[in-house]
């Protein structure tokens, strides 16, 4: 038998552990689990290039719980190690064995799957295990060895009697982690972190129905017929999916697929996805991984981090920013690469160079995906276009790259549901939507119940008026005026219409300059200065007498703030204030200007105003109800 100390460089290492190595204790079933499978396919590749004299056979991962005995055994028939690879990988901890072999056998060993670390991992048992065992016999022809460590630097090696190849650690269960000899705590971790494993994990047994037992018919002795119990059998309660669809090539997937490993993947999610993304590179960096587009609607607090990162089938972590671009933290899926590390913090993979390639290749991807849904089958893209916008007119605010290649897929929808990408809208606009000055004015609307008298004005007019109601639509529409030559969007209640695209035909007051003048001083007495602008324009005479409007850079910073960003006013520092403009050519103005007591003048200006606020949604509370009972009394 062989004692010593482990070769550490701190006196003590598991303290060390216990308290920094890693955040969450139940990690090391994913560390001891993930060497389990290294050394399994370690052995298949030293089996298929001829270096491995021996069967590769169906090997398996088998973990067991021995409640009564506070033990945890996790076993696989994997290459082993000898006495002297214990020694070394295990006691002297600054070597890698996975570097080491991935170093002899770097061509033909880099497509093997290889996760490639060892080195700490082990060591996080002690993070739960007071007493650590390793029995483990090679597949060389050399005798089995047994180590044993008591959490300090100090173990124990001698031979074993173990005959068959792979490898057992044993965990004897510390006091304070006595969760981990639950079943149902072990399931839990398994399906979380290995759940897509490649080699199969065994966890226990259990019955099912015998495929190879035919029921015979039995006839009871008033004739009538039944068929016998099935026949169950036991077998191992594999829990893992050792080949999920990721791994696959797209080619050997149909639809049905897709849908049934995102079923896989959240199971409490009962709404289809709308359509899927398959990422395969292998150049500069290698990364597969499938993303899926669920129904977004307007929800921009849609819960981020839904996409699993994955480590050679090894799950990771959902909180993927900085791997994947801030835009698609609002898919769902699977990303799985051999090139981002385990055990990183936030801000190591934000720095990481790789990790940048694999952002912007996430982007490409994505925008090239859009783009031939878009090709394919543009009715069915426009069916789903409220349901992806949020997450593509975000990417248009975030990713240069990505608002690049946006012209080609991102919508602009009318509404009257005719969908124009940017170029079609503008060709289709550009003759009638273009102001005295040359500049292209797009008009939307924000709610089509709410604007509706101010969208049919602009549609008399013969103007298209797009509906764009997301939450970041103000942002939108600033980059968009920002990088498109002589364009600006005007909201149509914004202003009446012939301010909003002013022609050199604009309508003559039928009041004098004296009577302007009087009619702005009348208003100016009764109308609150604090609430409203008072403007005066001349109009057509069938149009409102008074249009409340809100000042389209004063309206859209507030948007803007609300949502994030513009907030030069400090946080809810814009006043509200709208501006109120007055149809000098209405009858009903004039009739205002020659009512001769003062009384029914201020009466007739205040019932026009909260016409014009109604109609705007802005009359609430007491306001309403006083408006409601005034209406009454003049019907009277």
């Amino acid at each position: 038998m062989t004692k010593g100390n482990i070769n550490v460089s701190v006196e003590n290492i598991f303290p060390l552990i216990k308290k920094f190595l890693y955040s969450d204790h139940e990690i090391f079933l994913r560390e001891l689990v993930s060497n389990a499978t290294d050394a399994t396919l370690k052995l298949k590749h030293l089996t298929s290039i001829g270096e491995a004299k021996t069967e590769y056979g169906n090997p398996k991962i088998e973990i067991k719980v021995d409640k009564e005995g506070k033990k945890l055994h996790i076993i696989d028939q994997g290459l082993g190690m000898t006495a002297e690879e214990v020694e070394k990988y295990i006691n002297q901890v600054a070597f890698s064995g996975a570097e080491e072999f991935l170093d002899k056998y770097k061509d033909s060993a880099k497509d093997s799957g290889i996760i490639g670390h060892f080195g700490l991992g082990f060591y996080s048992a002690f993070m739960v295990a007071e007493k650590v065992e390793i029995i483990t016999k090679s597949y060389k022809d050399e005798p089995a060895a047994h180590w044993v460590c008591d959490g300090s630097p100090e173990f124990t090696l001698e031979p074993s009697d173990k005959t068959e190849r792979g490898t057992e650690i044993i965990l004897h269960i510390a006091e304070d982690s006595t969760e981990f000899l639950e079943e149902s705590r072990i399931r839990t971790l398994l399906l979380k972190y290995n759940k897509f494993m490649p080699i199969p994990i065994k966890f226990g047994t259990k019955e099912i129905n015998d495929p190879d037992f035919e029921p015979k018919t039995i006839t009871d002795k008033d004739g009538k017929e039944t068929k016998e119990p099935h026949k169950k059998i036991t077998v191992d309660d594999i829990i893992n999916n050792p080949n999920p669809a990721w791994t696959k090539q797209p080619a050997d997937l149909k639809d049905e697929d897709y849908k049934s490993f995102y079923r896989e993947l959240y199971p409490m999610q009962f709404e289809e996805p709308l359509f899927n993304i398959h990422l395969n590179v292998d150049y500069p960096f290698n990364l597969t991984g499938i993303l899926y587009f669920p129904k977004m609607g307007q929800d921009m607090n849609i819960q981020k981090d839904k996409i699993q990162l994955y480590q050679n089938q090894v799950y990771v972590t959902d909180n993927v920013e900085g791997i994947v671009p801030e835009f698609l933290t609002m898919l769902r899926g699977v990303i799985d690469s051999p090139d981002i590390p385990l055990n990183v913090s936030r801000s190591y993979l934000q720095a990481d160079g790789a990790v940048k390639k694999i952002s912007s290749y996430i982007t490409r991807k994505v925008a090239d995906k859009l783009k031939s849904l878009f090709n394919n089958n543009r009715e069915d893209f426009e069916k789903k276009w409220n349901d992806i916008k949020i997450v593509i007119e975000y990417g248009m605010l975030s990713e240069e790259k990505f608002f690049e290649k946006s012209g080609d897929f991102a919508l602009y929808p009318t509404v009257d549901g005719t969908y124009y990408t940017y170029d079609e809208l503008f060709n289709k606009i550009k003759a009638n939507q273009t102001d005295k000055d040359g500049k292209l004015v797009i008009l939307y609307a924000s709610d089509k119940d709410a604007q509706h008298s101010y969208i049919e004005t602009a549609k008399a007019k013969g103007y298209e008026v797009l509906l764009l109601d997301s939450p970041i639509v103000s942002h939108l529409i600033q980059k968009l005026e920002s990088t498109k030559e002589n364009i600006s969007f005007a909201r149509v209640d914004g202003d009446h219409i012939n301010k909003l695209i002013q022609k050199e035909d604009t309508e003559i007051s039928k009041l004098t300059e004296e009577q302007q003048t009087a009619l702005e001083t009348l208003l100016k007495e009764v109308i609150p200065s604090e609430k409203f602008m008072v403007q005066l324009e001349a109009m057509d005479s069938q149009a409102s007498p008074f249009i409340i409007t809100q000042p389209e850079f004063m309206r859209r910073m507030k948007e803007m703030q609300q949502t994030g960003g513009g907030g030069m006013f400090g946080m809810g520092g814009f006043p509200e204030m709208y501006n109120l403009v007055v149809n000098t050519n209405s009858k009903l103005v004039s009739d205002i200007l020659e009512t001769k007591t003062k009384n029914k003048q201020e009466r007739l200006i205040n019932q026009s105003l909260d016409l014009a606020r109604l109609s705007q949604g802005l009359l609430k509370g007491e306001e309403l109800t006083n408006f409601i009972k005034r209406s009454y009394e003049m019907i009277k």
